[in-house]
C-alpha cells in the first residue's frame, strides 16, 4: 500500500442520528443550510470532505459530538 494511503474509511451514522432524533433530511436541510443532495451525498459515503462549519452545524442540530456522527472503520469490517 502507498504512503498515506489507508485500507478503511469513514462511516457517516447521519440515517441513525435522524431516526433517533425522529427528524428528516429535508428538516435537517433546512435547519442546517445544507443542501439535501449534499447531505445526501455525506450520508451514503461519496463525499470526501466535510467543512468543519458544517460539522459544527449539524452537531449543534442533531445535539451530537462529531464523534457521534463519523466513525472510522477498517476495510475488514465495512459493510
Amino acid at each position: 500500500m502507498p504512503p498515506g494511503e489507508t485500507t478503511g474509511g469513514i462511516d457517516v451514522r447521519l440515517d441513525e442520528l435522524l431516526a433517533e432524533r425522529g427528524m428528516t433530511l429535508t428538516e435537517l436541510s433546512h435547519r442546517v443550510q445544507v443542501t439535501i443532495a449534499n447531505l445526501s451525498i455525506l450520508k451514503t459515503g461519496k463525499g470526501k470532505a466535510i467543512r468543519f462549519s458544517t460539522l459544527a452545524r449539524l452537531c449543534e442540530v442533531l445535539e451530537c459530538q462529531p464523534g457521534d456522527l463519523l466513525r472510522y472503520s477498517s476495510e475488514e469490517g465495512r459493510g
